[in-house]
């Protein structure tokens, strides 16, 4: 086994009150893929910052080896010092890294690296900071949340970056599908302490189950072995006084460990208020578009939504998902086509943007509209202290200001407020962000359970597999051009039902071709045969020529970028030849798909 590059043993922290962390630890090792998971305010931030030597612990030890390099994913990116979005990418380099890679890893991103920081979307931003810690391929690569703000095709793309660096990962995430694909490893913070499963997170909620049923089983025990000796105590045969005082020492400890025991943390316990039902016929647009300018947002679609449905909207950033969503539920007026409502609708939503909250609000005034210390949910009056902590929100919380809250908390903030709201249809854009495990679960049994209709925007793959009875995606998803389709099933069945209609089209067109290209039968020995056209056979030979041609111009590209003083010199000379290259490969990628099509072609024919 190799030895540890990071280890981090016995860690207290407590900032005041009961420990976040007390006895937590972590190792990490060459090659290893963690994935850190826990309860929102477990501590599992902390304990990557503590890793990163971002915080100091009170306690406990802490070992990185002297010459590994560490990358931390940073929330806020500092851009105070930078120009450009290249410039502070780059300045993650160290000595010997290559500059290209930056430019890569921007592109794929979805920035060009030209842009000015004070510009930046709070996800443009996040997407900047994934390049400045990736560029470099560190020894250790610590991720909090990266795919937020991220679209599928992006996620997917990250994916295989992470699957292929060399470097060691400790990741935090609440999307499940990322953790499965990514992780070889789980460590689990729970009540300050962590455990190690040495398996990635799709073994890890059997496993948690196991320790959590073990740990009840064995709290039982101690309250068995309690009562015996409490009966021994009392009415037991008299023996040595010393004795007698040795027991009663231990059953005292024994009393201790039993009501100091900290079980797991509580679950979320809510339901959606839901209003009276609405018409049968919730949503029927008819042929709706809308342009941009010279771009198609949405071509002519049209859907029925009916009571009951749960819909997924997917698709890559700029799709115009949000656009749709808004002409669906009668927000935006389509440029042509109609969209018409059903009736008693009752309409509660979820913005991605959290724009509706006040950071100077506090919980209680949030939840009640300022009306005092009671809401109505379900028809039932609640106190708000109660039903904050139906919510895993504390008592003592209920005037703390929003702006204290963390991200996942807020998300329950804003899902309780929802969900004491009488609604029948649901509105959800990005709902996933920021929850933890456990309230995702929480948040699925409600959207599956819940008897109005549901419409909600996605890139949680998981969570679409698990709620919607269709999906709606772009038809061209690498170059969205305003034409959406509507599939049945979750996220999963939507790829298997695209690739089948791929699958479909290419056999479509290569028997298309193979009639028009071949001819007549000919005399003797090829009768029944077909040929190449001549046009064919001129590209079954030429085509290796040229894809040939084209990786020696790649080459001599790479032979300038690898000058090291390019960039500073000539950005734009740099950038020009980064786009050619990826040019020539698109090209080669065109030229083999062919010629392979075309050798097959020969090889049917020749029999």
């Amino acid at each position: 086994m190799a030895p540890p590059i990071l280890k981090l043993d016995d860690i207290f922290l407590s900032f005041g009150g009961a420990p976040l962390l007390a006895g937590a630890g972590m190792q990490v090792e060459p090659g290893d893929r963690i994935c850190l998971v826990g309860r929102n305010g477990s501590g599992k931030s902390t304990l990557m910052k503590i890793a990163a030597g971002m915080v100091e612990p009170q306690s406990g030890e802490v070992f990185r080896h002297p010459s590994s390099t560490i990358r931390y994913l940073e929330q806020a990116p500092d851009f105070a010092d930078y120009s450009t979005v290249q410039a502070y990418a780059e300045a993650g380099l160290g000595p010997g890294d290559d500059p290209y890679r930056v430019t890569y890893l921007l592109e794929h991103l979805g920035l060009t690296g030209q842009e000015h920081p004070n510009t930046l979307s709070g996800g443009e931003s996040r997407r900047a900071a994934l390049a400045r810690v990736m560029a470099p391929e560190p020894d250790i690569l610590m991720l909090d949340e990266p795919t937020n703000h991220l679209d599928l095709p992006t996620i997917e793309w990250l994916e295989e970056e992470l699957r292929k660096t060399r470097s060691a990962l400790v990741v935090i995430s609440h999307d499940r599908r990322f953790l499965e694909k990514v992780s070889n490893a789980t460590v689990w913070l729970d009540r300050g302490t962590s455990r190690r499963l040495n398996r990635g997170f799709g073994d890890f909620e059997a496993w948690r189950d196991e320790v959590l049923e073990a740990e009840e089983l064995e709290q039982h025990k101690l309250g068995k072995a309690i009562e015996r000796e409490e009966h021994w105590l009392r009415y037991g045969v008299t023996a040595r006084r010393k004795r007698n005082m040795r027991r009663l020492g231990e059953l005292h400890t024994m009393r201790g460990n039993y009501r100091g025991h900290k079980g797991p943390q509580g679950t979320v316990q809510a339901s959606v208020s839901e209003g009276r039902e609405s018409g049968k016929l919730v949503i029927e647009a008819e042929f709706i578009t809308k342009n941009y300018d010279e771009r198609i947002i949405v071509a002519p679609f049209s859907i029925r939504v009916h009571r009951g449905d749960c819909i997924g909207l997917v698709g890559p950033n700029g799709a115009g998902k949000t656009t749709l969503l808004k002409m669906l539920t009668g927000q935006l007026a389509p440029d042509t086509g109609t969209v018409k409502l059903g009736t008693n609708l009752e309409i509660a939503t979820l913005d991605q943007k959290r724009e509706d909250l006040d950071p100077e609000d506090t919980l209680s005034h949030y939840l009640t509209d300022g009306r005092g210390e009671t809401l109505l949910v379900n028809g039932e009056q609640r106190h708000v202290a109660g039903y904050m902590k139906d919510f895993l929100f504390q008592p003592e919380q209920i005037r703390t200001p929003i702006k204290n809250l963390s991200g996942g908390e807020r998300a329950r903030l804003m899902l309780a407020r929802i969900m004491a709201r009488p609604s029948n249809l649901l509105i959800l854009d990005e709902p996933t962000n920021d929850l933890d495990i456990e309230t995702l679960d929480l948040l699925q049994e409600i959207v599956a359970g819940y008897t109005g209709t549901v419409i909600l925007v996605s890139h949680d793959r998981d969570f679409l597999d698990r709620t919607v009875t269709s999906t709606i995606a772009p038809a061209n998803p690498d170059a969205p051009d305003g034409r959406w389709i509507e599939y049945a099933g979750g996220y999963t069945d939507m790829l298997a039902q695209r690739k089948g209609a791929l699958e479909e089209r290419r056999r479509t067109e290569k028997a298309d071709r193979a009639k028009t290209d071949t001819a007549a039968p000919a005399s003797g020995t090829n009768k029944g045969k077909g040929k190449l056209s001549f046009k064919q056979k001129f590209a079954l030979e030429n085509l290796p020529k040229e894809m040939a041609k084209a990786e020696a111009e790649i080459a001599a590209r790479e032979k300038k970028m690898a000058d090291p003083n390019l960039f500073t010199k000539d950005p734009a000379a740099f950038n020009k030849l980064a786009a050619e290259m990826e040019k020539l490969r698109q090209s080669i990628s065109k030229m083999e798909e062919e010629w392979l099509e075309l050798e097959m072609l020969r090889e049917e024919i020749e029999g």
